[in-house]
Formats: C-alpha cells, sequence, structure tokens
C-alpha cells in the first residue's frame, strides 16, 4: 500500500486517512493488532514519525487503540474509551491529575532544556507555535501540534526515557473522550491564548535560563488548572439550575392540579 507522494507538512493526515479507509472497507478488523511503525513506515513510504503522528491522530478519534507493551489496536466496535460507570466528578479529578502530573513533571524538563536547547530547536518550536495559531488550522491539527510542542522540549533535554515520559503522559489523555471534553471547555475559558503562552516558553527557553523555562512552564500549566477549576465551577453551576428548573417546574404541575 502507498499513498501519494507530496511535498506536505501533512503527510500524517494522508497516512491517517488510508488507516481509516483501511478500517471502513475492511482491511483492517475491530481488535486487530497493526503492524509495527517501523513495518507501516516501509508500507506507507514514511518516517516512522509521520507513521506516530497519523496514529496519535486516529487514537484522538477514537478509531485506534495504543495499549502499553503490547501495540496498536482497532478499537472494538462497541469499546468504550470510558467505562460507563465511571461518573463525571472522576472524570474531573482525571483531568486535574493530569494537568497537576504535568505541571510537577514539564516544569523541570524545560528547566533542564534550556542549558541544551539548540536555536533549530527554538526554531522549531517558533513554527509550531505559529501551527497551533493558524486559524485556519483544525482543533485537531493544533491539538497535534501542542502535543508536538512539548514533546520537542523533552527532545531538548537528550534523555530518552523523559521523552518517553512526556509522550505517555500527554496520551493518557486520549483513554477518554470525557477526560479530553473536559480538558477542551478548559481551553474555551482562557484568558490568555494559548499561542501567548508558548510563545512565553520559547522566549524563556532562549535566554538558556533554566528558573525563566521552568517559570514559564509552570505559569502555562497553572493557568490550565485553573481554568480547569472554573470550567467545574460552571458546570456545577448549570447542573444546579437545571436541578432547580425541575423543582420548580415539579412545584407549578403540584401547585396547579390543587387549585384545580
Amino acid at each position: 500500500m502507498s499513498i501519494p507522494t507530496l511535498n506536505s507538512p501533512r503527510r500524517y493526515q494522508q497516512v491517517a486517512a488510508t488507516i481509516e479507509k483501511g478500517v471502513a472497507e475492511g482491511r483492517y478488523h475491530p481488535g486487530q493488532r497493526l503492524a509495527s511503525e517501523r513495518d507501516l513506515a516501509e508500507e506507507f513510504g514514511v518516517s516512522r514519525p509521520t507513521v506516530r503522528r497519523a496514529i496519535i491522530v486516529l487514537e484522538m478519534r477514537g478509531l485506534l487503540e495504543a495499549r502499553q507493551g503490547s501495540g496498536v489496536y482497532v478499537r472494538q466496535e462497541n469499546a468504550s474509551p470510558v467505562p460507563p460507570t465511571i461518573a463525571p466528578k472522576d472524570l474531573e479529578i482525571g483531568a486535574f491529575e493530569h494537568a497537576e502530573a504535568r505541571r510537577l513533571f514539564e516544569g523541570e524538563v524545560a528547566a533542564l532544556a534550556a542549558t541544551l536547547i539548540t536555536d533549530e530547536e527554538l526554531a522549531y518550536l517558533e513554527t509550531l507555535v505559529v501551527e497551533m495559531n493558524n486559524e485556519e488550522a483544525t482543533k485537531e491539527q493544533s491539538e497535534l501540534a501542542d502535543r508536538q510542542f512539548h514533546i520537542a522540549i523533552a527532545r531538548a533535554t537528550r534523555n530518552s526515557a523523559i521523552v518517553r515520559i512526556v509522550e505517555h503522559t500527554w496520551d493518557l489523555r486520549y483513554k477518554s473522550r470525557l477526560c479530553m471534553t473536559m480538558l477542551d471547555r478548559a481551553r474555551e475559558v482562557r484568558s490568555t491564548p494559548l499561542n501567548d503562552e508558548h510563545q512565553n516558553i520559547v522566549e524563556s527557553l532562549r535566554t538558556r535560563d533554566p528558573k525563566a523555562a521552568r517559570a514559564a512552564m509552570h505559569a502555562h500549566l497553572s493557568g490550565l488548572i485553573e481554568n480547569l477549576i472554573h470550567t467545574a465551577e460552571l458546570q456545577a453551576l448549570e447542573q444546579t439550575r437545571a436541578r432547580l428548573a425541575a423543582k420548580r417546574e415539579e412545584i407549578s404541575r403540584r401547585t396547579t392540579s390543587t387549585t384545580r
């Protein structure tokens, strides 16, 4: 199988579309394990990072499922990324825990990266900020650029274990669609645009000052935590209003029935 040879930065989208079509046409069956990234790269005539980005996109769409130490599988048709018995409150806690873990870990990653990052890597981060800020970019493209931004900082540490940990931490969010929804809502209430916060991180890394880089990353992820809190408050308010509206309607019916 091959995909059209195009000089395009969106090769991963072509790979994702080809795999998605393969699932729709039955070439890949629910529960089937895909070939390794290396084999898929050879099959499609692209690089392994391109294949990895395509897989991430399809995980975000709920079509594929990465199983730690096992591989990537086509999601079962009746499988749910989130067990139905999990309450929304628990999922909100999951979003908070995810953001807190990132703040603690990625702050130190940024501090180490500041001492080792190259001008070329800084330039690449700049392109990702532009991609995130592109008004024509889809939500999926922006999300992927965001992920690549933070992983690129991890790669600047020259420590493969750190890169794997940051990748795994990011991939955790795709395991729960409701958790992703919570994070998406939190983005909508941000007072500072994400591209501004990411640009602040780039500028702090450019100073090669670990303290400044740590502070910029902490500010970025602390903002996410604050927005999660605000989002949870808004959701609780909406639920309270809905309960009160239902109660008001019930009382109205009772009143009407007793006055007839």
